[in-house]
């Protein structure tokens, strides 16, 4: 265990805690979300930055960090619907993508085939990050601005269907050839 995969693992264990602040009802619990998710965000700009710096990046690591990531996204996203801040569809539309995607990921793996990330992939875990981080500010402090969790909203979703729409695209084909020899 090192410093990069304990920070990846911290970020794990905040995603209860960012669940109960979320869930819990009580004056400030949304900036005390706000502060757990970017603390959790910060982790995650931070451990793989770290690992390849310091030349300890590890299979663990490269397993932990996208699990961890998609934890603290998920368990937000299912808790703002809760709160009644995002619609269930959308919810379902981008926890979905992440769900086929690394279903897709497991299948072409087991065909020998490594599906790496890709940028509309990088762009839609930033989308989805802003989405919840402006959805914890309170609608009055962003002002004019108040529209903007829902387009940054709509944005992430578009974007994860269309990074979903790419990898099946390129890979697919790969991954849809019959064995040969089986009948």
């Amino acid at each position: 265990m090192n410093a990069p995969n304990t920070l990846t693992v911290f970020r794990i264990l905040l995603v209860p805690v960012l669940m109960v602040f979320l869930l819990t009802d009580f004056r400030g619990h949304e900036l005390a979300a706000l502060g757990i998710f970017l603390l959790a965000m910060l982790t995650d700009a931070v451990d793989g930055v770290l690992a390849r710096l310091t030349g300890t990046v590890t299979e663990l690591g490269k397993l932990l960090d996208p699990i961890a990531d998609k934890l603290l996204l998920t368990a937000a996203f299912v808790c703002l619907v809760e709160a009644g801040s995002v619609p269930a569809w959308m919810a379902v539309v981008i926890i979905g993508r992440e769900l086929a995607v690394t279903g897709f990921r497991a299948i072409a793996a087991s065909k020998g085939v490594v599906i790496a990330a890709n940028w509309p992939g990088k762009m839609k875990v930033w989308f989805e990050s802003a989405a919840i981080v402006l959805l914890l500010i309170e609608p009055k402090r962003l002002g004019s601005f108040a529209q903007a969790p829902r387009i940054i909203l709509w944005l992430a979703m578009t974007v994860a269907v269309l990074s979903a729409v790419e990898v099946f695209i390129k890979y697919g084909s790969r991954l849809i050839r019959p064995e040969s020899g089986r009948a």
